[in-house]
């Protein structure tokens, strides 16, 4: 047995022990009283336990690579004790004792081991110094390359374009093959000159290691998924700095609906949705919360971060980038974009539960218009994104709109999303009735006049929309234009009529927008 298996032995024993004595002082009763009583059953039940690890080699390390692997043998030995805990309940009649401290040990021990594997996950990939070492000694083996001897020194003083370390793709072919696939680098191929573009490929998760080269290249490659690297938007920031106008940025994420599908297909029924269950409360639910989400990154300290496809798309955009082309091969989705802009610099992207969206109100003034949200984070800077690639449907909404999350399907079903808009409503920046709130670049698709029209007044929390129920684009500028119209003439009655309307389309007729 080696000193890691002890180690994990001695750990297990102790958090089992741990929970069945906070069980048992949760109990309305003394621990003189309890501690005598259950002291065999507590053998039993923790001899059940570590035998139920061994044949899903639960304190095993090796080739233990993903998170999975660490978390399916947990749930496994779990339910082999729960199974043989309830045998010996129901079948044999041996426990005649608490049913809250026999499964309360039970629930807690399981939840305790998997903080406890998830800290030791954690711990062994986050060498992020052995990371920076081995991106810098990459970064030197291609000086070493150069026809012209390049020092040390030289990486952090010289603004020469000669001293850069950029190579034609055809260069880096092996290595490339070495860490991808073929398939990887043809898709590469189709946006980069094997011979003519000046490329630098890099493996880092290290925003230094992209700030300590020197001039400006035509194509940077990073090989380590986007979700390794702790500051995103830095990282994305610095390569922006270090590209020409008009110069590629490729690389790679493992989105959440990638993992999603790779747990589905991995492992049977009961277990995947169990195991789904972990990661999306853990690496999904946790970093949203403001308490919470201090924890997480501690532990992680942003190594393996969740990330959707809108996100990863949208933190791009908002650093300077426009997406040209986005596939995947196996687990990982390789992005090829290119700089359009500086970055924007955004301090307070849209992250948590609670959003605050920019629209365009009255006088053309930006309001902050309060959300629950729906969206994936960042999915608001890939409006005309979405729009370019799904155009509209029915409704006036995005076709195929992937920025939209699970839970925010629920919500927008529900009308809950939009209770925070009431908020508004107080502030003055909306009003019970009138047009919708719209973001910059729906705005802009609209007629002059109807824009020229919106501006003179106050939007509203609801639109004139659920009273009409316009299926096409213009359609929906024609029932708003009429709104305005009759609005103008009659503000109080036009604003009760439409209320009337919404009301029985949407709490009696049942009507939704798509």
């Amino acid at each position: 047995m080696s000193r890691k298996t002890t180690l994990f032995y001695a750990a297990d024993i102790s958090l089992v022990t741990l929970s069945f004595l906070l069980l048992i002082w949760a109990k309305p009763a003394s621990l003189r009283v309890y501690l005598p009583q259950y002291f065999e059953p507590f053998v039993i039940f923790l001899c059940i336990w570590l035998v139920a690890s061994i044949p899903t080699k639960k304190y095993s390390v090796k080739g233990k690579e993903s998170f999975n692997d660490f978390m399916v043998p947990v749930v496994l030995s779990g339910f082999i004790t729960l199974g043989v805990v309830c045998i010996l309940i129901v079948g044999y009649n041996r426990f005649a004792y608490s049913r809250m401290i026999v499964f309360g040990t039970l629930a807690l021990s399981g939840f305790l081991e998997i903080l406890l594997f998830s800290l030791y996950y954690y711990y062994r990939k986050l060498n992020r110094s052995s990371d920076n070492f081995e991106s810098v000694m990459f970064y030197l083996k291609q000086l070493e390359t150069q026809p012209t001897s390049t020092s040390y020194v030289s990486l952090f003083e010289s603004d020469h374009e000669e001293d850069y370390p950029v190579h034609n793709l055809l260069h880096y072919r092996e290595f490339l093959l070495e860490q991808t696939s073929e398939p990887v680098y043809q898709f590469i191929c189709r946006h980069v000159e094997e011979i003519n573009d000046r490329t630098l490929v890099l493996s880092t998760t290290s925003h230094f290691v992209v700030e300590m080269t020197s001039g400006l290249s035509k194509v940077i490659i990073n090989l380590q998924p986007t979700n390794d690297i702790k500051r995103v938007n830095k990282f994305f920031e610095m390569v922006n700095t270090k590209l020409d106008v008009g110069g590629l940025f490729i690389g790679c994420v493992i989105t959440n609906e990638i993992r999603k599908a790779n747990i589905f297909r991995k492992y049977p029924w009961a277990i995947k949705h169990i195991i789904y269950s972990i990661y999306f409360i853990f690496k999904r639910i946790f970093p949203k919360l403001p308490l919470l989400k201090k924890i997480y990154f501690f532990m992680t300290n942003g190594f393996d971060r969740p990330m959707s496809k809108a996100e990863a798309i949208g933190r791009l955009y908002c650093c300077g980038f426009e997406v040209l082309e986005n596939q995947q091969f196996s687990d990982r989705l390789f992005f090829v974009a290119h700089k359009t802009t500086e970055p924007t610099f955004d301090l307070k992207p849209t992250y948590g539960p609670l959003i605050s969206l920019k629209r365009i109100g009255k006088n053309g003034k930006i309001i902050h218009v309060y959300k629950l949200r729906t969206m994936h984070p960042y999915a608001e800077y890939i409006q005309e994104y979405v729009f370019a690639k799904n155009q509209l449907q029915e409704g006036g909404k995005f076709k195929d709109d992937f920025r939209i999350s699970t839970s925010g399907r629920i919500l927008r079903k529900l009308w809950i999303d939009e209770l925070p808009m009431l908020f508004n409503m107080l502030m003055g920046d909306l009003k019970l009735v009138g047009v919708r709130p719209l973001s910059r670049h729906y705005f802009n698709l609209y007629s002059k006049e109807l824009q020229e029209r919106r501006m003179k007044h106050r939007p509203g929390l609801v639109p004139p929309f659920y009273a009409d129920m316009p299926v096409t684009l213009d359609e929906i500028m024609a029932s708003e234009l009429k709104y305005l119209a009759a609005y103008e003439k009659h503000p109080f009655r036009t604003d009760w009529i439409y209320f009337g309307k919404a009301f029985n389309n949407i709490l009696i007729k049942r009507k939704r927008s798509n």
